[in-house]
């Protein structure tokens, strides 16, 4: 099998989780776990997962490189950049495993990774990769000419046989309005080719739908393969050929359930590590379900690798 690559591009900030009176500090964000999770569950000589980002030079980016490489994950394509830093967020986490969040990102070093001297090279080597994967997040934290400029890459990445995947992750008070985000989010997925819909970030910013509308919608802008996720429900598979999986989710007992960080991410991070090195659809989907019923018995985006499926 020819090693195949994967670029997954967005943003890892300084994580600090809190309970009570215990605070961890570690690293985290969508994509950050996302990739991580990816590495760990394939071989990198069938897959060897890229984080497309921009750090700072400061410690806390010196900390999050090597945590990164650690893991699998290739960092080549990770800028520095000087005068800007990480973001910050904040976890609290409630008795049943529920949580909040507080940012700290305004000027974070991610949003400019396309604004940089390194960036159209960086975009030039990204357009021949097999797979480009990235979040609403991913989208959010760009301005408006940056956002163009992905848009570009995505369409040259495509019409090269790579495939884009997008993951809907849509958090409100990143973006100026809900008509800009559909406008953006309609865009994205008229160039994507495997799109992950967490039903619940369908509702807020389409308004209430049967999941039959939300996968008719997203295959009518061209996206050929559709994962409904619905939290603990099973998930929904559905290509545009027609074809529907109804896969269930790992059932867990509430005292199970420690902190549901990154369980979406996970998901699909399970899904592809699947899907793209031949698994079937369900197959995928089982995977993802068994990834993000172990990811929430633990505490943290990333949980320690010990206990990852599938390990004694």
């Amino acid at each position: 099998m020819t090693r195949k690559n994967i670029a997954v591009i967005g943003e890892c900030m300084i994580e600090l989780s809190q309970k009570g009176d215990a605070l961890h500090r570690g690293f985290g964000g969508d994509t950050l776990n996302t990739s991580v999770y990816i590495s760990r569950q394939v071989s990198p000589d069938a897959l060897n997962v890229h984080y497309v980002t921009a750090l700072g030079t400061d410690s806390f980016s010196n900390e999050m490189l090597q945590a990164w490489q650690k893991e699998g994950v290739d960092t080549s394509l990770t800028q520095r950049l000087e005068n800007k830093l990480p973001g910050l967020y904040v976890i609290e986490t409630d008795d049943t495993g529920e949580r909040t969040f507080y940012y700290w990102r305004n000027d974070a070093a991610a949003r400019y990774w396309l604004d940089s001297p390194q960036s159209e090279e960086i975009c030039q080597k990204l357009a021949e990769f097999d797979y480009l994967y990235l979040s609403g997040i991913s989208l959010a934290i760009l301005n408006d000419e940056s956002r163009d400029r992905l848009m570009t890459l995505l369409k040259a990445c495509r019409s090269r046989g790579g495939k884009v995947i997008f993951d809907n992750n849509y958090r409100p008070r990143l973006w100026a309005s809900k008509e800009q985000t559909q406008a953006a989010y309609n865009a994205m997925l008229s160039c994507t080719d495997i799109a992950f819909l967490t039903l619940d970030d369908e509702d807020m910013l389409w308004g209430q739908k049967p999941y039959e509308e939300v996968i008719a919608r997203t295959h009518a802008l061209g996206v050929s393969e559709v994962v409904v996720k619905r939290g603990a429900d099973s998930c929904i598979v559905s290509s545009a050929e027609g074809e529907q999986h109804d896969v269930p989710a790992v059932k867990l007992p509430k005292e199970k359930v420690i902190d549901t960080t990154a369980a979406g991410d996970s998901f699909s991070a399970g899904y592809l590590a699947v899907r793209l090195t031949g698994g079937s659809a369900v197959e995928a989907a089982v995977r993802g379900h068994e990834t993000a019923s172990t990811v929430i018995q633990h505490r943290g985006a990333i949980i320690p690798m010990e206990f990852m499926p599938g390990r004694a």
